[in-house]
């Protein structure tokens, strides 16, 4: 089974590409409507998921509980319904919007239980050189 710092690494990739390739398509374009999308798009899918993969790697007992993958479940079903959903209501597609108030939800849900996650973790003050 992969660890879940690897799904969130592997993960973060994806929205690499994705947040890059919207990047792409409003250089090559010159419209940039779609700059909220490009902007979460890369920092909630590639940076904050990349940095949960630090996270968890730095900390497997933490990485080891059932409420890491619920993590990683919640954030990214969130992700993969907030993300498309901002783009279609920057597009003008107003249908979109519950979409988007859905998965805007369901991330925050993910964020709130990272946190939790990272305040409690027992391990967090001796992480580091000397420790």
């Amino acid at each position: 089974m992969m660890s879940i710092s690897s799904l969130f690494f592997r993960g973060a990739v994806l929205w690499f590409v994705a947040g890059t390739s919207v990047g792409m398509q409003m250089g090559l374009s010159g419209n940039h409507e779609f700059i909220d999308a490009h902007a979460h798009l890369n920092l909630l899918g590639w940076v904050s998921s990349a940095l949960s993969g630090c996270f968890y790697a730095l900390h497997p007992t933490v990485a080891a509980k059932r409420r890491a993958w619920v993590h990683f479940t919640i954030y990214n079903a969130g992700l993969v319904l907030m993300l498309p959903s901002l783009y279609l209501v920057q597009a003008g597609h107003a249908w979109a919007e519950p979409l988007l108030q859905i998965g805007s939800s369901l991330t925050w849900a993910g964020v709130i239980l990272f946190a939790i996650l990272v305040v409690t973790a027992p391990s967090l003050g001796k992480v580091g050189v000397g420790k």
